[in-house]
């Protein structure tokens, strides 16, 4: 059995109070009992940081009520980014993006979108409008955030992150960018390929294929 001691206070160096020894013993034993519970983590789990690849690491506020949403939750899954306007030529967009996301959500693939007022000033509205508008007039599903820069100095950074591994900007509204499971690998389609292109509908079926 090992024994415990503390040192009295005012006793010399070398004298050992065994009452104090017996008191010190039992809160070590307890710290030793309850460290490795508290530090502990699920088995085959790690932390977010370690899991979110670099792109998704960003927190932006949600559209509907600005409550902010981590863009980490969507990790492990391919997901294809665009920047939306709700007076545009290519608005209708929508329609065909909600339909990809309803096809393909349970083999993994989610659709973000992000309202921007960068070109032609077609996204002025508030984000309660602009919510209101993708609710009401395409039945928008997807998740959706509050209004951002996609281009310049003022530029998000996903966004600025997605034009570095790409070495393309967004040119017009709804530009896309589809991001692979593990973040590594990004594609980019300019803002005419529709959502039912059938170069992006191949992309996707081998991203999500792609475990």
């Amino acid at each position: 059995m090992i024994r415990w001691f503390v040192q009295a206070r005012g006793s010399t160096p070398g004298h050992l109070h065994p009452r104090r020894g017996v008191f010190a013993a039992l809160l070590a034993l307890a710290g030793l009992a309850l460290a490795p519970s508290a530090q502990a983590q699920p088995a085959g789990t790690a932390s977010p940081a370690g899991k979110c690849p670099p792109l998704l690491q960003h927190t932006l506020p949600r559209l509907q009520d600005e409550k902010p949403q981590s863009l980490c939750q969507y990790a492990g899954r391919a997901v294809l980014v665009v920047n939306t306007a709700s007076y545009c030529g290519f608005t209708g967009q929508y329609k065909g993006l909600e339909a990809l996301h309803q096809r393909y959500q349970s083999r993994g693939l989610v659709v973000l979108g992000f309202p921007a007022n960068d070109f032609g000033r077609q996204e002025p509205g508030s984000n309660a409008a602009i919510a209101d508008f993708c609710e009401n007039t395409f039945g928008v599903k997807f998740p959706m955030f509050s209004k951002i820069q996609v281009v310049g100095r003022n530029a998000h950074p996903l966004y600025q992150q997605l034009a570095e591994r790409t070495g393309e900007r967004p040119g017009w509204n709804f530009h896309k960018y589809l991001i692979a499971r593990d973040g590594s690998t990004v594609r980019s389609y300019p803002s005419a390929t529709d959502p039912n292109d059938p170069d992006l509908i191949k992309d996707i079926e081998k991203i999500i294929s792609t475990k």
